[in-house]
């Protein structure tokens, strides 16, 4: 199941805050803030998708995740990579790298990243 873009920006303040009240949430919305009672409903459509739980203190709900964020962009990933390039992880890096305007510093902080992956595999894989 998939978040809408607003239903992702109070998700993004849950992650980052959470577990975190209405009023909360509200403080962190920049100018134009939409309505509480806005905001209570993306956050009831959010429950009834399984991403955010609340507990009650008193008459006022503080909301928590339910699904890491982590996974959430994980699996939207995988979608992306899926649909748009074959399910082909090789051609979205090819993509990635020659399209996303990565500075040459950029290009070779990704190369360290992915040379530590490789080792650590392959250390993993001395130890197995």
């Amino acid at each position: 199941m998939k978040l809408s873009t607003t239903e992702e920006q109070v998700m993004e303040m849950i992650w980052e805050y959470g577990p975190i009240f209405l009023k909360e949430i509200m403080d962190l919305y920049p100018e134009p803030k939409p309505s509480p009672s806005t905001v209570m409903t993306l956050l009831k459509r959010m429950q009834d998708k399984g991403f955010v739980g609340y507990e009650l203190f008193g008459n006022s709900r503080q909301y928590h995740a339910l699904v890491e964020k982590d996974k959430y962009f994980s699996k939207h990933l995988n979608n992306l990579v899926e649909g748009f390039f074959g399910n082909s992880r090789l051609q979205f890096a090819s993509f990635f790298t020659q399209s996303s305007g990565l500075t040459d510093s950029e290009l070779k902080d990704l190369k360290e990243l992915i040379d530590q992956e490789i080792k650590k595999r392959e250390d993993g894989d001395l130890h197995s």
